[in-house]
């Protein structure tokens, strides 16, 4: 679904303009509607921190120039989505730029980690967003449950299950997930 794109410019600016709260850590628009999300939790950033070491160190070898970042929005104004994955890989020239999110056309690889409070986002709804980008990897981490789905091929028709301590191929990466932690 996307949104007219008056609203989403709309949103965009109301987005832009709220105050930091404390417990927010990430703002998105989706099917038309401002979402905050609550701050992730020591576990969920420790994830975050494990797989991107381990592809920052693959990417010298696979796409010289890129890098595994956490910290930057991704935005298809055309779907009228503004995401902030927990991680991306794309090009580090891309951070010299002047627009104030990351392009789906740069991205290779966008990693979620489940939240406690709203999984269906990760499992539903961002499939269907990062596939309609044309992303052509997303990697799913659980810690609800240890275990996590790499989604591959154009519409994401290809989809590997694995549990926490398997190494799972996602693209030309390897991940080993036995350091990654489940909730307590």
């Amino acid at each position: 679904m996307s949104v007219d794109p008056a609203v989403y410019d709309r949103l965009r600016e109301i987005a832009s303009q709220l105050p930091q709260i404390p417990g927010i850590g990430k703002i998105e628009i989706a099917d038309g509607e401002i979402v905050m999300m609550m701050s992730p939790v020591k576990r969920h950033e420790l994830a975050v921190l494990r797989i991107a070491r381990q592809l920052n160190a693959q990417l010298p070898a696979t796409h010289p120039g890129h890098i595994a970042y956490h910290g930057a929005d991704l935005e298809d104004a055309g779907l009228g989505r503004l995401r902030n994955p927990d991680l991306m890989v794309f090009p580090e020239s891309t951070l010299e730029g002047e627009q104030s999110a990351v392009l789906p056309h740069e991205v290779l690889l966008v990693v979620e980690i489940v939240s406690k409070s709203n999984p269906e986002n990760d499992y539903r709804d961002k499939v269907h967003d990062y596939s309609t980008m044309g992303i052509p990897f997303y990697l799913i981490i659980d810690p609800r449950t240890g275990t996590g789905i790499v989604h591959s091929e154009p519409g994401y028709t290809s989809r590997k299950e694995f549990a926490f301590g398997d190494t799972v191929a996602v693209g030309p990466w390897t991940i080993d997930t036995g350091g990654l932690l489940t909730y307590a």
